[in-house]
C-alpha cells in the first residue's frame, strides 16, 4: 500500500516528536487500534531512551490516524505518547 503523509500530519509529528519514517513504519507494521468516523488507526512502541521536554523516557508510542483512498493510506494526524509499555 502506498502512503501519503498529509502536511498537517508532518506538522503535528514535528511538534510531538515523531519522524516521517516512524509514521510510515506504524502504518506498515503497527498494531491496529479503534478509530472513529470511518478512519483507521495503528500504533507502535519505539525504544526512545532519551529526554523529551525535560524528562527522560525509555519508550514512545506513536499512533497514526489515516484513511484508505483507492489503495493509498492518507494520514490524518499522529499522536505521540512517552512512557514505558510492555511490548
Amino acid at each position: 500500500m502506498l502512503i501519503q503523509i498529509h502536511p498537517h500530519t508532518l506538522e503535528r509529528a514535528e511538534e510531538r516528536g515523531a519522524t516521517k519514517s516512524e509514521i510510515e513504519d506504524v502504518i506498515r507494521t503497527g498494531t491496529p487500534i479503534p478509530a472513529k468516523r470511518n478512519r483507521q488507526a495503528k500504533e507502535k512502541v519505539f525504544d526512545f531512551r532519551r529526554q523529551w521536554q525535560n524528562a527522560y523516557y525509555d519508550q514512545k508510542k506513536v499512533q497514526v490516524i489515516y484513511v484508505v483512498q483507492e489503495e493509498v493510506a492518507v494520514t490524518v494526524t499522529v499522536y505521540v505518547f512517552y512512557g514505558e509499555w510492555e511490548v
